[in-house]
């Protein structure tokens, strides 16, 4: 099986500030931040909600990906995240993450940690 890769778009509860970030296992990833296991804006700003995802086959093309939202302005943002989620719904909790995109299981995810 090839490896994939996930940029992903986090919100807080009550979706008042954007986070992007890029993975190679998005169920663990998003398991990690609802943890507050990483560090830094996630941990404390609360920022956990999945929000959007694409997939990648290839890296460089993931990281120029989260580099270009990352630049992006907040209203672009919420335009491209309501293509895909207009409801600004809690992706992992509706088990909307394809299963090829990392562990499937929250308990694998803590066997892992």
């Amino acid at each position: 099986m090839e490896k994939l890769y996930y940029v992903y778009i986090l919100t807080t509860q009550k979706n008042t500030v954007l986070y992007t970030g890029i993975t190679s296992d998005l169920v663990q990833r998003i398991w990690q931040h609802k943890e507050g296991l990483v560090e830094g804006f996630t941990k404390k700003y609360n920022v956990c909600k999945l929000i959007y995802f694409e997939e990648y086959k290839n890296v460089q093309d993931a990281i120029h990906r989260e580099k270009c939202i990352k630049r992006w302005k907040r209203a672009w943002k919420v335009e491209l995240i309501g293509k895909m989620n207009p409801k600004w719904k809690d992706l992992n909790e509706n088990d909307l993450i394809p299963a090829s995109a990392g562990m499937t299981t929250m308990e694998d995810t803590r066997i892992a940690r």
